[in-house]
């Protein structure tokens, strides 16, 4: 517990400091968020190979499969780093924007940004036709974002904006529009 408090009191300090602070840790932010990312993808192919894990899809079925998840996914990040930077945040959790967003695909959804990048790993999945990224590492990977989100993301989130914040996440899902946990309602 008190490691989880740390950590949201680091990233209140982060998210709260200066501007040549933020705009530091901004690019060591997005290394450490696509490293991660990359290591999944890279652990799924390792791991289909260990166990010489079958083929997903038939060769014909990988791109028109993989194609239209990979361009949402990267769409639906584009519009949403798009509206963070429109008013003065980036999708770095050290460097975010000073107030809630609610405009663009945050209408819709607390993590619009996070939903695209599921939406691209599925599909990177299937372009390489990984069974384990599609099955296991995707979906380890969603859950190890919905946790920081609640443990320390959105912690931090209330601490920072209050209630506002709190408003906004009563009534917007985090991923999926129109798609409530019956907690949060």
């Amino acid at each position: 517990m008190a490691f989880r408090k740390h950590w949201i009191d680091l990233l209140h300090s982060a998210a709260t400091g200066t501007k040549k602070t933020r705009a530091l840790l901004t690019p060591i932010g997005l290394t450490i968020f696509g490293a991660f990312t990359a290591l999944f993808v890279f652990a799924a192919i390792f791991v289909d190979r260990l166990l010489s894990l079958p083929r997903l899809l038939p060769e014909g079925a990988r791109l028109p499969v993989s194609i239209p998840l990979i361009s949402m996914g990267l769409a639906v990040t584009a519009w949403s780093a798009f509206h963070f930077l429109k008013v003065q945040g980036t999708p770095v959790p050290f460097n975010p924007p000073p107030k809630v967003v609610n405009t663009g695909p945050y209408r819709h959804a607390r993590n619009p940004m996070l939903t695209g990048v599921f939406l691209f790993l599925f599909g990177i999945g299937f372009g390489v036709n990984s069974v384990s990224l599609v099955f296991f590492f995707t979906p380890l990977y969603v859950l190890i974002n919905v946790w920081e989100l609640k443990k320390i993301e959105e912690p931090e989130l209330i601490k920072r904006l209050g209630n506002g914040y709190i408003e906004y996440r009563r009534r917007t899902p985090m991923f999926i529009p129109g798609f409530r946990s019956k907690k949060m309602l």
